[in-house]
């Protein structure tokens, strides 16, 4: 008796997931992601805008986890480190889903303890924005914070609405 119980037990747990196969569950809700394909548009007006200037650069390309999608550093991009910035600077833009300058905004304007974070707080990251969600960031490290950030707006200006 135990053995049939069981048998109709295990039974109908296997047909439950093939029914719902087709109709997902109400708490589950859509997420967008960043496509390779997407983050390679993303890199190409980059490093056209970038060459355009004269601001040869390292960028780096996550998802909205912080992973790496696609690195990359132009040649004669001033900066040594420039390639563990850039990814440290879109890492960090793509957990805090806000440009990475926010953060450095707050260390100078007197909120010390963000540095805990563990993250790099230097300008030059911006969240990608697709579908209304944060779908990971691109970080520049170029010559200037400011050419950092007029790079990585205008490679966004090339995806997002």
């Amino acid at each position: 008796m135990l053995v049939k119980s069981l048998v109709l037990v295990l039974t109908g747990l296997s047909l439950a997931p093939a029914a719902m196969a087709n109709e997902p569950p109400a708490s589950v809700a859509h997420k967008a992601t960043l496509t390779l394909a997407t983050a390679q548009q993303i890199a190409a007006q980059a490093r056209k805008v970038a060459a355009d200037h004269g601001w040869p650069c390292a960028l780096a390309i996550v998802d909205d986890g912080g992973w790496p999608i696609l690195t990359t550093r132009m040649d004669g991009a001033p900066v040594v480190a420039g390639i563990e910035l850039a990814q440290g600077k879109a890492r960090t833009s793509a957990l805090f889903k806000r440009p990475s300058a926010d953060l450095e905004n707050a260390i100078n304007g007197g909120r010390p303890a963000a540095v805990t974070a563990g993250l790099l707080m230097m300008k030059g990251a911006l969240p990608i924005i697709l579908e209304g969600q944060v779908v990971g960031a691109l970080g520049i490290s170029a010559d200037t914070p400011a050419h950092d950030e007029q790079i990585a707006r205008a490679a966004l200006a090339s995806v997002q609405p």
